[in-house]
């Protein structure tokens, strides 16, 4: 089926997706995990109300309990898994994608990611191949209200930001919930009325466009820094106060302040196969053991679980802590950036200073390639590099990261898209240039 996929179920609804296959993924639920008690979350979304009332019904015929939490985060739901000892949750959304779609996001005990390898394959066949059969004793469905524990527990990573100037984009999603009353009404707020409809602009703010307004808003008003989150509040990425977009993975070295000088913590850090080799470079003064790992919340967190690590990062946005039940937080992430950005700022650094601190390298940011035969061409391009530049470091998980001296790249399947993902870094842009043109050269073969 379509809408399921790596790490979740998403699909345009009507479509992909619909009430029918809503309820009896409801109705599966408890069989595939089981589970009679579940937490259930939605956002925003203008389907997400119609969603759960066919989800719910397939739990509840299938003699499970439901416990609604409402108009939630994503976090919020992950938080409250862990902290009420849920063994099974679900989030209804669709995160970053536009208004048109919506979906589910899965977790099991303990907050354990549940995707596509352990799990939502079972859930698919039987949603394929199965007819529901009502129960004779039916579940319920009661209110589960924590939103003040939850706020509670994120007020511990509050300061007072009156000496910064922020400027917040909430992209009209689950965000709004929570934000002035973690950052106050001092900073400078757009789109934040939740409107499942997004009419601000779409709420994935990876893409640049959706990146132009919270940008003018930091210029026109000089802010110190800017905000931004998607949809469901999972992801938070950051603009400099010249409005310009700070690369997500580089945030992952600035986490190290506060986790490993303020804190005075000692361990792991979990980053993505793309990662700029900066990060791993700019942590060693914290004497931090880095993990190279799959991108995903089903790959990172379980790995961040089993090295017990202090915290990780993705290149997409995603912050995830072993203080979060080594779940991502966008809010959280959040609190903890503007920490640092504020005792920076008192010694005189701005945020972009303090980035350029962290790397020098040139980036070519992800670049999606249409291939049909994906293995095919990334194996044609290891060869190459394997016979005329032998790398000095070699990763061949969630597709190939080779490590030069003066520069690296990673070219992967995408796990959700028909695309070959490629990203490099050098020393030089003239490097830069001149490497990723060899690739790209192999690649228009299969383009």
């Amino acid at each position: 089926m379509k809408a399921f996929k790596a790490y979740d179920i998403r699909g345009l609804w009507n479509s992909e997706i619909n009430a029918e296959i809503a309820y009896k993924i409801g109705y599966f639920i408890p069989k595939v995990f089981d589970v009679n008690k579940i937490l259930v979350g939605r956002d925003i979304r203008l389907s997400s109300d119609g969603f759960f009332c066919a989800l719910t019904d397939g739990m509840t015929d299938a003699g499970a309990d439901v416990y609604d939490a409402g108009l939630t985060t994503t976090p919020m739901v992950y938080w409250g898994t862990g902290k009420f000892n849920f063994e099974a949750s679900v989030m209804i959304t669709a995160s970053h994608n536009s208004s048109g779609y919506n979906g589910l996001k899965f977790s099991a005990k303990n907050v354990q990611p549940i995707g596509y390898d352990n799990g939502l394959n079972i859930l698919e066949s039987l949603v394929e191949s199965n007819t529901p059969v009502i129960k004779k004793s039916k579940g319920y469905i009661s209110k589960f209200d924590y939103i003040d524990d939850y706020v509670k527990f994120l007020n511990k990573y509050k300061q007072d930001y009156s000496e910064l100037k922020i400027s917040i984009d909430c992209s009209n999603g689950m965000a709004a919930l929570f934000a002035k009353e973690l950052f106050g009404i001092k900073p400078d707020y757009i789109n934040e009325v939740m409107d499942g409809s997004f009419p601000g602009h779409e709420p994935n703010p990876l893409a640049p466009e959706n990146q132009q307004q919270i940008k003018n808003i930091v210029k026109k008003n000089c802010s110190d820094v800017g905000v931004i989150f998607d949809g469901d509040a999972d992801r938070v990425m950051f603009i400099d106060e010249n409005g310009m977009f700070i690369s997500p993975d580089l945030i992952i070295a600035l986490l190290g302040h506060y986790f490993f000088e303020e804190r005075n913590e000692k361990g792991k850090v979990v980053q993505d196969i793309r990662t700029s080799k900066a990060v791993g470079e700019y942590l060693k003064r914290f004497n931090a053991e880095l993990v190279i790992w799959k991108v995903g919340r089903a790959f990172a967190a379980t790995r961040l679980k089993e090295v017990d690590g202090v915290y990780g990062g993705e290149l997409a946005g995603h912050y995830y802590f072993r203080d979060f039940y080594y779940s991502d937080s966008g809010l959280m992430a959040a609190l903890i950036v503007l920490n640092i950005i504020k005792k920076f700022k008192t010694r005189g650094i701005t945020f972009s200073g303090l980035i350029s601190r962290i790397s020098s390298y040139a980036n070519t940011g992800e670049v999606n390639f249409v291939v049909a035969e994906k293995q095919k061409a990334m194996d044609e391009v290891l060869a190459y590099f394997k016979n005329n530049e032998p790398p000095v470091e070699f990763f061949d998980f969630d597709g190939y990261r080779l490590e030069f001296n003066d520069w690296w790249f990673n070219i992967r399947p995408s796990n959700t898209e028909p695309f070959l993902r490629f990203l490099a870094e050098a020393k030089s842009e003239e490097m830069l240039s001149e490497k990723t043109a060899l690739v790209y050269k192999i690649l228009e073969k299969y383009s």
